[in-house]
Formats: structure tokens, sequence, C-alpha cells
């Protein structure tokens, strides 16, 4: 475990808001070097300027996680700046809402592009020089820390495509842990798992790339985006809040990290349909207003 945060280096995707510029701001704070990625350059630019007014050396680099070279690139410039990082918090993610049969290729494309193949990247990248720099020095500690969502331990429906990216940055992050164990007890893993929480995610498609920009959206899309954006938008817990347990849970190795632990009861109940081989409970059971609203708003002519 990373006890002493000080002259370690981090390197956060999604850095430029919610949880990766939160992140990036306790770093900063900690004395840590900060490599701060994000496809967006002017939020990457606020970023960069608010960690070094604060005293973090800073290595910001524009780039989009999907892209297999781009993530190489940035191991190699953080090698080369740096050194092997000691905290890898791959959090870059976008969020995409619709009845499941009504998303694109394009949809798909993107979403798993960056929630899923993001990660991926992340992963291949970095992790082999983590575990370079463990062997050399005994001493060495490292954590990678991937963003996936409670989305990733529920089903919701009108979110197929984010809830099965996130599902398999559970499975991946889970793997990860288990394959880390395997080779060192020096670096491990833990995955975050956020309920709504006011960041940027509910305006992804402000970041959708042209090439996959789509045609109108469908009235399923419409009503996910508007769901989303009031459910992540009244959210009560910061990002900054979820932020402090990341770092909690890197300095004590703990490997599920939740902002929402009471919606784990939810998750409770979609084991038990599956070990009982139940049919899906009706994610609406305890709010069946919120389940006869959206009914009604996708059955209208």
């Amino acid at each position: 475990m990373i006890t002493d945060f000080k002259n370690k280096t981090a390197v956060l995707t999604g850095a430029g808001s919610g949880f990766g510029l939160e992140c990036a701001r306790i770093g900063a704070k900690l004395g840590m070097n900060l490599v701060l990625a994000d496809v967006q350059q002017d939020a990457l630019d606020r970023a960069s300027a608010e960690m070094q007014a604060l005293g973090a050396p800073v290595l910001a680099v524009q780039l989009d996680v999907s892209k297999a070279d781009q993530v190489e690139a940035l191991g190699q410039a953080v090698l080369a700046r740096f050194g092997a990082p000691h905290l890898v918090f791959n959090n870059a993610g976008v969020g995409s809402g619709g009845l499941i049969w009504e998303n694109s290729a394009a949809d798909w494309e993107w979403v798993i592009g960056v929630n899923l193949m993001g990660v991926a990247h992340g992963l291949r990248v970095f992790t082999p020089m983590m575990l370079d720099a463990a062997k050399k020095d005994p001493a060495w500690r490292g954590h990678i820390v991937n963003t996936a969502s409670m989305a990733g331990l529920l089903n919701a429906p009108n979110m197929g495509v984010y809830g099965a990216s996130k599902h398999a940055v559970v499975s991946m992050s889970e793997t990860l842990y288990q394959d880390l164990a395997l080779v060192t007890d020096q670096i491990s893993a833990s995955v975050l798992c956020p309920y709504f929480v006011p960041t940027g995610i509910s305006q992804s498609h402000r970041n959708r790339p042209q090439e996959v920009a789509g045609a109108k959206p469908t009235r399923s899309q419409l009503i996910g985006q508007a769901m989303s954006d009031k459910a992540v938008g009244s959210g009560k817990v910061t990002a900054a809040e979820v932020a402090q347990k990341v770092f909690d849970a890197v300095a004590t190795r703990q490997f599920y990290i939740y902002s929402h632990p009471k919606a784990l009861a939810s998750v409770q109940t979609r084991m038990e349909d599956v070990m009982l081989g139940r049919n899906p409970t009706d994610p609406f059971a305890l709010k069946p207003e919120l389940g006869l609203e959206l009914r009604q708003a996708l059955r209208a002519s």
C-alpha cells in the first residue's frame, strides 16, 4: 500500500473534470508529480494551470484514451519525465443512454472505446513498467484504480451500452487484482463504483468525436439524457468526497470503492436473482413512480 504520496507520480485520465480533477487536487496537495490526461484541451489547460499553481510538477497531455497509440505515447512520455508511475487512475469515461437496440454501431464503438478500451490501454501500457520498477526496488509500491460505476454491478434499464462497458471494467479490475497478486506483493488495484455524483459524465456528448456524431437522438435516448441530467445533477455526494475515498482506498489497499454504500442493497438483490435463478427484479420496486414515469414516456406515441 502507498501511505506516503509525497514525490510519488500519479497518472490520471479524465483529469480535466470530475473525479480526475478532484484526485489531481488531492495529489497536488500531497506533493505528488501529476500526469494529467484529457480529451478536452481547454479543461486540461485549466487543470494544469491550477495544479502548477499549487506547486505540483505537471505533465499535461491531450489524448483520446480509446486510441492505443496515443496511450502508448503517453506511457513513454511519463517514463521519460518521471519514471514509472506509482498511482495510475484509469478514470476517463463517457455516458450514453437509450434502449439497447436503438444504439448505433457508432454509439457502441464510442462508449466501449473510451470506457472499456481506455482502461485496457492504461493497464497494458502502465502495469508492465510498474512491475519493472517493483522488481528493481523491493521498497517500491504501486496502485492502479479503474473507474467503473454502480452500473457495473447493476443493470439499469435504458442505459445498456454504458452498463455493458462498466460491467466489463469491474470484471477487468477484479481480474487485475487477482493477476497482480499472483506475481507481486508490491502493486495492487481498486475499482471505483460511484452512483449519482455531480460530474461531467451526463454531458459526455460534448466530447463525442465528429466521426461518430451519429443521427438524431431517439426518443429513448433523449429520455435517458434527461433522467441522467436530473439524477447526476441532484447527487448529494461530491466528486471531491469520492476522490478522498480513492486516496483512502489506495492507502489501505481497499479494492471496492463506493460513493453510496446504501446502493449495495440493490446489488445484493441482483446477486440473489442470479443465485436463485430468479427473473430480474424490477429496478423500480422501491420507487415505482419512477418506473411508471419511464414506461409512460417510452410508450407515448
